[in-house]
């Protein structure tokens, strides 16, 4: 019988590693074309990219961000006509806040604004008076912007505690400095009307840096300028103040230390002040500090050193009326009109030849306003624990002191006296100030021929004891700690305006010294 062999043929082993490498092949020839049309597309795309966003809508959007911030989408919600619909709440929502707060405002919360409001408008009304009086103007104009103002900032402002007003070192910044161009002596009207534009320029400059977000233009004064920079503008100050008190008539109108000494050992020597105004001005003065200290003592007695000045101011004019004082020398107010802002719309002056001089001023006082409102304004939010914005703090201000301009007001900002009265004295919005304001207006309306006799050394002895707070030696010994070039910054800025001027403070410190310590970083590297 045969036998039947089944032979079974299987491919050589070298089959494997060409159908290998001819996939391998494959793959590389789908790659290097999927990779041709990816750059065939990322080619079509660099050529039909769109254009770069213009300059106007780089402001609209910049704008936008700062007056109105839209809630975000949620992408796993269908898209709605809800916050179409709601845009123009949330935009008067975001440039009021006010409307946002204001429904859910309750009767308690009035209470503790209504009793800080009050307590605020008693340091209010004398501190504006001395303030006018320091910024070369009719002590009216220092109550004006202690009422349109607050209540603007009431409106558009976010901080719960800050009190609007006139404050020192700006009433200084624009008697020095507008005092070279117009004299208030000579042409008290043309120097009136320089005021309000700078006032203009200056809301004008601080609405712009909010909306554009230029806030980064305030970090240029750094911290330690703005310290040797209010010491020794408070130093000035007090200085000058010693014209009211010792009832000197003949004063210079420089700013600097020694032309103040000066003007003041000649009026001694020749027997040129008058010893009554000394003694009414110095006795209430220790009478306000000796307050103070015991309202610092005893935080239940927070409204006593709040009350004083105005307790000072009533009591003087009194004591000056009853006794005919001021037909024995005692220097007074005298011209004092009231009522209601009158509209100062048609005194701005655009087309003067001091305009360009106007702009430069009100830059100047803008960045200088800001730089103190927004640090009293973040001090106490983080105190109380909130977010304060800077960009629209700077919008507010910026309004505030716009509409202030057309209203007779001068430059109004936060004051840290004034703010800290306000906290301590248990206040929750800024309905405070709006309680101030009204206050304040109704002694406008009724009360200012009784201030008639107020002696212009109570003014003085009211603007000195709030100067000490503007002195923070601990500060600056902290800064020497810390950065010796920093503390050149503070030194440099000091004696600028206390043997210079106040531009001459400023020029020192800013430009000069952080171009020395960018100098001094550069060679590091």
């Amino acid at each position: 019988m045969g036998t039947t062999t089944t032979t079974t043929t299987t491919p050589p082993s070298d089959t494997f590693p060409i159908m290998e490498l001819q996939q391998l092949d494959a793959d590389a020839a789908a790659s290097s074309t999927a990779a041709a049309a990816a750059a065939s597309e990322r080619g079509k795309w660099l050529l039909s990219s769109p254009n770069p966003p213009s300059p106007w809508q780089e402001i609209y959007t910049s704008v936008k961000e700062t007056v109105l911030i839209l809630p975000q989408p949620n992408n796993r919600q269908p898209r709605t006509n809800t916050n179409n619909n709601k845009w123009p709440i949330l935009f008067l929502q975001a440039l009021f806040p006010i409307l946002k707060w204001g429904r859910n405002y309750k009767a308690t919360k009035f209470k503790n604004d209504l009793m800080a409001g009050l307590t605020l408008a008693s340091l209010c009304i004398p501190q504006s008076i001395g303030y006018a009086n320091l910024a070369n103007l009719d002590p009216q104009y220092g109550l004006y912007t202690s009422v349109v103002p607050p209540l603007i900032y009431a409106l558009m402002g976010s901080s719960r505690e800050i009190a609007i007003g006139p404050v020192a070192v700006v009433s200084l910044l624009l008697s020095a400095m507008i005092s070279k161009l117009v004299d208030p002596t000579v042409d008290p009207a043309g120097y009136r009307r320089f005021v309000f534009t700078v006032t203009f320029f200056t809301g004008t400059f601080q609405a712009l840096f909010g909306l554009f977000r230029l806030g980064f233009l305030i970090d240029f004064l750094s911290h330690a300028a703005i310290v040797g920079f209010m010491g020794g503008a408070a130093i000035v100050i007090g200085l000058q103040q010693l014209k009211g008190l010792l009832g000197i008539t003949h004063f210079t109108t420089k700013t600097d230390v020694v032309s103040v000494v000066g003007a003041v050992a000649k009026a001694l020597i020749h027997h040129q002040w008058l010893p009554l105004n000394f003694v009414i001005g110095c006795t209430f003065l220790i009478f306000i500090l000796a307050t103070r200290f015991v309202g610092r003592r005893n935080k239940k007695l927070f409204w006593l050193p709040a009350m004083a000045p105005l307790f000072s101011v009533v009591l003087s004019t009194l004591i000056v009326y009853l006794t005919k004082a001021d037909k024995h020398g005692v220097k007074i107010v005298k011209h004092f009109k009231g009522g209601i802002n009158p509209i100062s719309v048609n005194q701005l002056d655009f087309g003067g030849q001091h305009v360009g001089q106007a702009a430069k001023i009100g830059l100047i006082c803008s960045l200088i306003a800001l730089t103190e409102a927004i640090a009293v304004g973040r001090s106490f939010a983080s105190i109380k624990g909130y977010h304060l914005d800077g960009n629209k703090e700077m919008v507010a201000m910026g309004f505030m002191n716009v509409i202030g301009s057309c209203t007779s007001c001068y430059t109004a900002t936060g004051s840290f006296s004034r703010t800290a009265v306000n906290f301590s004295a248990g206040c929750e919005t800024v309905v405070s100030n709006i309680v101030m304001a009204i206050t304040v207006l109704i002694s406008l309306l009724l009360f200012t021929r009784l201030l008639y006799y107020t002696p212009l050394a109570i003014l003085a002895s009211i603007i000195l004891s709030a100067l000490p707070g503007l002195i923070d030696v601990n500060e600056a010994y902290n800064i020497w700690k810390v950065d010796k070039l920093d503390f050149l910054v503070c030194i440099g800025a000091f004696f600028g305006v206390l043997f210079g001027s106040v531009e001459i403070g400023l020029l020192v410190a800013v430009p000069f010294v952080h171009i020395l310590k960018i100098s001094l970083h550069m060679k590091e590297f």
